[in-house]
């Protein structure tokens, strides 16, 4: 596994998680989630002097995408969203998709119930897991194109079979600490205990 340089930026009205990830300082990266205001992001391209390639949304809600023209008009990077995001993105991905920037191999896990078009980004170690899952949260399933069945799914089939030892990197600030790991969701993390569909669908609608 490669080391990676991450840096995590806490941006926008609403607590907000950017990254920046890239194979080195100068290199070749990409921006996670975009937020309100991005100057911050930017500045820090500039500095470590990196060549961001791709600006990659974890699912279209305006908190997680408002930054996306001001990172492209920047850095001529190409935007990345699953192939039902209402984004026009310049690259649509799906489900076990995989992509290289630079050394550093990102692979495309679907985790919608949230929204239809959530995912995740897996790469060296850690999982970008937008609004699926926070430290000690997960996210919403009531708003437009949520769906409690569907994030049972996701949490419990697709998160629950990740590796213990993956950083978490969550898209909002809402939990005791900025990043967690799976192992630590798995023990700690409410919405991840062990429970039927039906007994998780009651659980989310109380």
């Amino acid at each position: 596994m490669a080391s990676v340089l991450l840096d995590q930026f806490r941006i926008g009205p609403y607590l907000n998680f950017t990254y920046l990830v890239a194979d080195e300082e100068g290199g070749e990266g990409v921006v996670i989630d975009p937020s309100f205001g991005v100057d911050a992001v930017l500045e820090a391209v500039d500095r470590r002097h990196v060549k961001v390639r791709y600006i990659l949304n974890t699912h279209s809600h305006p908190d997680h995408v408002a930054g996306n023209q001001d990172v492209r008009a920047r850095t001529g990077a190409k935007v990345v969203a699953h192939r039902v995001a209402p984004l026009g993105q310049d690259v649509s991905v799906d489900d076990g998709d995989g992509f290289d920037t630079g050394r550093v191999r990102f692979q495309v896990l679907h985790t919608p119930g949230h929204t239809k078009d959530s995912v995740l980004y897996l790469f060296e170690g850690h999982v970008a897991t937008g609004d699926t899952l926070f430290v000690g949260e997960c996210g919403r399933t009531d708003l437009a194109g949520g769906d409690p069945s569907e994030m049972y799914d996701s949490l419990h089939r697709r998160i629950r079979a990740l590796d213990d030892a993956l950083v978490v990197l969550p898209g909002h600030d809402y939990g005791a600490t900025p990043t967690s790991t799976i192992g630590r969701e798995k023990e700690e993390n409410y919405t991840l205990q062990p429970r039927t569909r039906d007994e998780f669908l009651k659980f989310l609608a109380e």
